[in-house]
């Protein structure tokens, strides 16, 4: 007993004499190389047959439990903790070896929106855990983006309430939902203009085109128009201003993205009258990157590395802009943060 309230009690019971009994909680079976998964889940009535299987699984015993008053079961800590967390697109799975996990309920690709701070605040609480992916993360319909468990068999009431008080007072201060939530993300037109005399000559075909317009689609936007522009400022602002009066959603200029003395992108976006957020992002790949508004339509200068490399600052910031975040130079800086990639 612990002060008036009653502490958790499990009853060993051998497995040839449970036939009948419950399980407390989930029983796992692990063949290497085959199989990894629930055996038994907890509830299960024990029968006649299962002794065999409970003996081959190393289960000579089981446990029957009663819990304290001021305890949980692994389950439910973990369903209250998700249904606390989870907020607009995200639905929670049904418990499976103690765990819950919070999954998108779009139909359609969306944006991981997670406060880091939060988390670290959830899993300081020890004897919880919370894992999740990166916020801004680009989450499949379907897909995990987080999931909640307790790491003993039973966890004291006191540690899923306080999940339930610091979910309740993000909810507070910024009027929302749940704070781990998917934000979908906008079907946006883009106009695209490749510059380089030796695209524009037909000397070598584009390859820059239609990686970006994969990228694109595979967000669910698209390329509506592709121009093309030889090394010279004044064709390129006006190839600019063109894409910029078609009314499209954003502006993507590929090639003459370098410090080479003849690449006249950057001079050529920021002659068209662009704001330029940042020339330059301390990530690898994509650190020649340019974004910018004009006009408030988002400007992005891509340097080469996007044809080729899977995973650039293009990659990063795509997501961010389709889902209608508005990139600010602090964004840019806090990409160095955890942006090495494939060097």
């Amino acid at each position: 007993m612990n002060g008036d309230k009653r502490t958790t009690v499990l009853r060993e019971v051998p497995a040839a004499e449970a036939v009948g009994m419950a399980l407390a909680h989930d029983l796992t079976q692990i063949i290497p190389g085959q199989f990894k998964g629930r055996l038994f889940k907890k509830g299960y009535v024990i029968t006649e047959a299962d002794i065999p299987r409970l003996l081959d699984i190393g289960k000579e015993h089981i446990y029957v439990m009663e819990l304290g008053e001021d305890e949980l079961h692994e389950d439910e800590a973990a369903q209250r903790m998700a249904l606390a967390l989870a907020g607009d697109g995200v639905a929670c799975s049904g418990t499976h070896e103690g765990k819950v996990t919070l999954r998108s309920s779009l139909s359609e690709p969306g944006i991981a929106d997670i406060p880091e701070e939060l988390v670290y605040q959830i899993n300081s609480l020890g004897e919880i855990a919370l894992a999740t992916v990166r916020t801004h993360t680009v989450v499949g319909a379907g897909k995990p983006l987080a999931a909640t468990r307790a790491i003993p068999l039973v966890v004291k009431r006191e540690k899923v309430e306080a999940v339930e008080a610091l979910a309740g007072q993000w909810r507070e201060q910024h009027g929302a939902s749940g704070p781990i939530r998917i934000r979908p993300l906008r079907k946006l037109r883009a106009g695209l203009l490749t510059t380089g005399g030796e695209v524009f000559s037909g000397r070598i075909t584009d390859k820059f085109g239609p990686v970006v317009k994969a990228k694109l689609e595979a967000l669910g936007s698209e390329v509506a128009e592709q121009r093309f522009a030889p090394d010279d400022r004044q064709v390129i602002v006006k190839e600019i201003h063109y894409l910029l009066s078609q009314g499209y959603d954003m502006i993507l200029i590929t090639g003459g993205m370098s410090v080479d003395p003849d690449d006249r992108t950057p001079g050529a976006i920021q002659a068209a009258g662009a704001e330029i957020i940042s020339y330059g992002t301390p990530m690898l790949p994509g650190s020649m990157l340019l974004m910018g508004y004009l006009q408030g339509v988002p400007i992005l200068g891509l340097p080469g590395c996007v044809m080729h490399d899977p995973y650039t600052s293009f990659d990063v910031l795509l997501p961010r802009i389709l889902a209608g975040d508005t990139i600010t130079k602090g964004d840019i800086v806090s990409m160095g943060y955890g942006g090495l990639y494939g060097c």
